[in-house]
């Protein structure tokens, strides 16, 4: 039966696992170690080496406590500092002869105390449950990246960023050569290109850095009722983090203002997610392009309502 609080049912699961398996305790008891130094012990096993920056960013502690953290792992012989080959600037750790045994006795622990709780459960609840903390991970991790992104409109010093993201995402799925967006000429000036009365672009920002953009303006070649929703590119990164649903809204919303009654787009068939995407928003497939583009090698249409 579905929880009439969903919300509150899960803050409250959350609060009960974590009690049950002692992070509330200053030190992981089998271990000897802190939790924090018991999960940095785990992802440099797990990765073999890492920096002190690499372990911030997996375990989502600033640099800080992490370097404080290693310094501990250090002092106890657990970890050492590694060399890189490659690049001799890199200062990674890596775990001892002494760290390894350690990780060995926390995993046989952790693992144990898993087990047996799953082996309370029959199999299907089993799956549930690995399947549901599975889910709810992610879904943690995406509301986290989402709040990372910004949406503002273009400014000029955005073209070279812009120009950036649309040179690499499009050769991803085939889309170079004549025939395609990445060839047009705005593509260089894309906060010029659409500064007019009837268009707009936006950037998506993730610390400072352009991670994703898109827009609209008239159709070329099109009626005057109609526009089209315009270079709308994401870097792999922020991708199903709901971020292109937002911009499309956004779009959506301001063409509707500008006077538009009717949106069409080009794609590509093998751009499937865009495509749940775009159906998803009201969009309906066509036969055959509007306009006069100049994107001939798009083979798949869209438009909608406003």
């Amino acid at each position: 039966m579905f929880p009439t609080d969903p919300v509150g049912a899960a803050r409250e699961a959350s609060r009960r696992i974590i009690r049950e398996l002692g992070f509330l305790q200053d030190r992981f008891v089998e271990g000897g170690v802190s939790h924090a130094e018991c999960h940095a012990l785990i992802e440099l096993g797990k990765h073999r080496r890492c920096t002190v920056g690499e372990l911030a960013e997996i375990l989502r502690l600033d640099k800080s406590t992490v370097s404080r953290t290693v310094s501990r792992l250090a002092a106890a012989g657990y970890v050492t500092t590694a060399t890189d080959a490659k690049d001799a600037r890199r200062k990674p750790f890596a775990l001892t002869a002494s760290g390894k045994r350690r990780l060995a006795m926390i995993d046989r622990s952790a693992g144990g105390r898993v087990n047996e709780a799953l082996a309370a459960l029959g199999e299907v609840d089993r799956s549930a449950a690995i399947r549901g903390l599975e889910l709810y991970a992610r879904a943690l991790e995406r509301s986290r990246l989402r709040a990372e992104l910004s949406i503002r409109p273009i400014q000029s010093a955005d073209d070279p960023a812009v120009a950036a993201l649309i040179r690499t995402v499009m050769p991803e799925f085939g889309a170079k050569g004549p025939g395609f967006a990445i060839n047009d000429p705005e593509v260089d000036n894309m906060s010029a290109a659409y500064g007019g009365k009837r268009s707009a672009y936006w950037v998506v920002e993730r610390g400072g850095r352009v991670v994703g953009a898109g827009g609209f303006a008239p159709l070329e070649g099109g009626a005057k009722d109609t526009c089209e929703l315009r270079k709308m590119y994401f870097y792999s990164e922020v991708r199903g983090l709901g971020i292109g649903e937002m911009l499309i809204d956004l779009a959506l919303t301001s063409a509707k203002r500008a006077g538009f009654k009717r949106c069409y787009l080009e794609t590509l068939e093998n751009m499937t997610a865009a495509r749940r995407l775009y159906e998803k928003k009201g969009f309906v497939p066509l036969c055959a392009p509007k306009g006069k583009t100049g994107h001939f090698g798009c083979d798949a249409f869209y438009e909608r309502v406003l």
